[in-house]
């Protein structure tokens, strides 16, 4: 490679990236550095290892993609008419009635802790503060669907502008006065059971637990708990027919919002024999209550 060491370089996408694998946290580095450290820089590859090296492991690209790449091939919306649309504030009855009488979506983008407690029926958890561009593309097939928000006041045009950014359109509004309108206006309410990790070796000694991992293969593959199936949030429809509805299972991921996303999609679909695990496979090695396999070094992974 003919460029200098030295070289300063930045990445076109941050780690955890569906538009690649291994990608680097930092937000900036030396050539020379990357030579040493990233595989895709190795120059004793010949053509067929570098191609090898670059797919394997490489999931298929979120759905989302191809429709962003017609988005802006052909055009798109004003953002000032997106946010005027989605910035509609409803009133608990307006907001019952768009979620009754449209095919819209209701996505409640509070944190997982306190979403579990209570939340409208129907409705899907994903959080702003994780990530919630990525999970938004990956787990919603359309960028046309139609969306109804409930999130914590003051965030409402947050959520809808990050919505916006990755061609998510459609947004009808969100509900003013967020949960706490609908629940004192004495709506059905929903809720998501949860245990700790200390709790559920509990049980554990009580009767046969079954446990879903719903992390990545590659998360799963460099290390989890025995016993434990994977059934990736990422490939959720993919995953729901492992798990037989009238059986008891509990969810975890890595540290607690995947799985709260994948218990409440279930949830809208019928599932109501999911538990959530607090803390996710961090608090569950942490206990040493769980048999845990060796560990595989993740760089070797996707």
């Amino acid at each position: 490679m003919p460029l200098s060491d030295d070289l300063i370089v930045y990445p076109n996408h941050g780690a955890g990236s569906a538009c690649g694998k291994n990608m680097s946290k930092e937000t900036t580095d030396t050539l020379g550095n990357q030579k040493k450290v990233n595989y895709a820089l190795n120059p004793k590859l010949t053509k067929e290892q570098f191609i090898k090296e670059i797919l394997t492991g490489l999931v298929p690209p979120p759905g989302y993609f191809p429709q962003n790449v017609l988005m802006n091939i052909k055009g798109y919306e004003s953002i000032d008419n997106v946010m005027q649309k989605g910035s509609r504030a409803l009133s608990v009855v307006e907001f019952e009635v768009a979620a009754n009488e449209t095919q819209a979506l209701i996505i409640d983008t509070r944190k997982p802790q306190d979403f579990n407690k209570g939340f409208i029926p129907n409705s899907v958890n994903i959080g702003i503060d994780g990530s919630f561009a990525t999970w938004v593309g990956t787990l919603i097939p359309s960028v046309k669907q139609e969306l109804l928000i409930v999130a914590d006041e003051g965030r409402e045009a947050e959520v809808i502008t990050r919505l916006a950014r990755v061609g998510y359109d459609n947004a009808l509004g969100y509900l003013k006065g967020g949960f706490d309108a609908w629940k004192a206006s004495n709506k059905d309410i929903d809720q998501i059971h949860s245990v700790s990790a200390e709790e559920l070796a509990e049980i554990n000694k009580k009767e046969k637990v079954n446990i879903i991992d719903a992390r990545k293969a590659s998360e799963y593959s460099s290390e989890h708990v025995v016993d434990a199936m994977n059934a990736p949030l990422d490939f959720i429809n993919d995953s729901m027919t492992k798990i037989d509805k009238d059986k008891k299972y509990y969810v975890h991921c890595a540290s607690g919002y995947r799985s709260m996303v994948f218990i409440s999609i279930l949830k809208a679909r019928g599932y109501n024999n999911l538990i959530d695990v607090t803390g996710g496979f961090n608090a569950l090695k942490a206990s040493n209550l769980f048999k845990v396999t060796d560990y595989v070094c993740p760089s070797t992974l996707l």
